[in-house]
């Protein structure tokens, strides 16, 4: 992206699916994980855009390319204690060549922006533990605290098969 650039930043309509899709793929690159299939692209585009959405994505776009360098992916959960809902933000990625030049840091933002806009009491996500990068900018650019307290658990679709005594999976993991 030129120097002096700017960009734009939108929630994602079922137009964008594709541009969408091929962000995750890249994610997925970068983070040296197996991409969405053909059958998991088409989930994500009916969990996104059909009418039961399960997450909301977010996209930004340079002014140099029709399609998105960037998006951020979020849905609502919920705190017990604060009594309140909480933003998750699931994915948040950046074409290479389009970083350090404030999208992730405006996306970021957005996300927090919808946070308070919407009386959550929080915003929570991960990062991955060889990402020291995104890690310095969340604790030291964001302010944001990384809990050393609590461990995250998974159960993909074969432990909760394996858990519930069923001898396939519904789906995949």
């Amino acid at each position: 992206m030129p120097e002096n650039a700017s960009f734009q930043l939108r929630p994602a309509t079922q137009a964008d699916a594709a541009g969408l899709i091929n962000l995750i793929v890249a994610l997925a690159d970068f983070e040296e994980l197996e991409p969405p299939d053909e059958e998991a692209q088409k989930r994500l585009i009916e969990h996104a855009f059909g009418e039961r959405k399960y997450f909301e994505p977010w996209l930004a776009f340079a002014d140099d390319r029709a399609e998105p360098v960037a998006y951020a992916i979020l849905f609502t959960t919920y705190s017990t204690f604060l009594a309140k809902p909480t933003l998750y933000l699931e994915d948040l990625f950046v074409l290479p060549e389009y970083r350090k030049q404030g999208i992730g840091g405006a996306l970021l933002r957005k996300v927090v922006e919808l946070a308070d806009e919407r009386g959550c009491g929080r915003v929570e996500w991960t990062a991955l533990d060889w990402n020291v990068n995104a890690q310095q900018v969340y604790e030291q650019k964001v302010g944001a605290r990384r809990m050393s307290e609590w461990y995250l658990y998974r159960m993909t679709q074969k432990e909760i098969a394996k858990y519930l005594g069923k001898t396939e999976p519904d789906g995949q993991a």
